[in-house]
């Protein structure tokens, strides 16, 4: 059983809902990267999101976009964010779920990427700008062995649409909040409940939900309504303004909203 697994039906059983917590890998650097994530596991976050740094991250905010360039520039490449999950791993179990687009991955090579992510202890992938009917086409794409394969479903996904995703996905689902590219500078929508039951009519598989939740107050709002709480750009945001001790600034940040969700 994979640790997505075993961590939200532990959680299940407690009845608490599960604390998402995204970070670009190697921003700033690798170092304090490892030290961040291990300080997101310390506080209580259930799950660690790592985006793999990429050139041209086209649904990201300019926020997760200045870290995907700090990471790029401090010499992170995809190697080294295996490196980088390996080394977590020696002292931590938390699940690592990897954030990113399909270029990085296919340039690796598709079946060595998902090899060798899992061999280094990741858990899942959320494949950014590869539809699990687009991946059927080609055969290079079809089979991923390793990872649970995360689905992202929007508030306007089409309902024939959210079946498909629903019912394809793996580990959790991860639900928009609300439309646009990633960012802070949106609230969460008021209709998360109606959205996530929509979406749960389809599939047992935890439905989360991510994009423009900062604060405690929407933390706890959104995790009445879904399996776990994702937040991604608050947290690198800490990073940005605290590049002398950003693993503590993002300590002093998240704990908040972990205990809210956890509440």
């Amino acid at each position: 059983m994979s640790r997505l697994t075993t961590t939200f039906e532990s959680l299940q059983a407690d009845g608490k809902k599960a604390f998402i917590a995204y970070i670009a890998a190697g921003d700033p650097n690798f170092d304090d990267s490892l030290d961040i994530m291990k300080s997101l596991a310390d506080i209580g976050a259930d799950i660690i999101e790592l985006g793999l740094p990429f050139s041209d991250p086209l649904a990201d905010g300019i926020v997760n976009q200045l870290a995907a360039d700090r990471a790029l520039k401090s010499g992170m490449t995809t190697n080294r964010v295996i490196e980088l999950i390996a080394k977590f791993r020696e002292t931590h179990e938390t699940p690592i779920v990897l954030f990113t687009y399909l270029n990085p991955i296919f340039t690796y090579g598709f079946e060595r990427f998902h090899h060798d992510a899992a061999e280094a202890g990741a858990d899942g992938i959320l494949l950014l700008d590869l539809p699990p009917d687009e991946a059927a086409l080609n055969t290079d794409l079809a089979e991923g062995v390793g990872l649970k394969h995360i689905r992202l479903i929007a508030p306007t996904t089409p309902a024939e649409r959210v079946k498909l995703l629903a019912e394809s996905s793996e580990g959790f689902i991860y639900a928009l909040s609300r439309t646009g590219v990633t960012g802070g500078h949106g609230a969460p929508s008021a209709n998360i409940a109606e959205f996530v039951s929509s979406i749960k009519a389809h599939t047992d598989v935890p439905v989360c939900v991510g994009f423009g939740i900062s604060t405690a107050e929407q933390a706890k709002m959104v995790a009445a309504a879904a399996d776990g709480v994702i937040v991604g750009s608050a947290i690198v945001k800490q990073v940005e303004q605290n590049l002398k001790n950003p693993a503590q600034a993002v300590r002093n940040f998240a704990k908040p909203l972990i205990d809210a969700v956890k509440s």
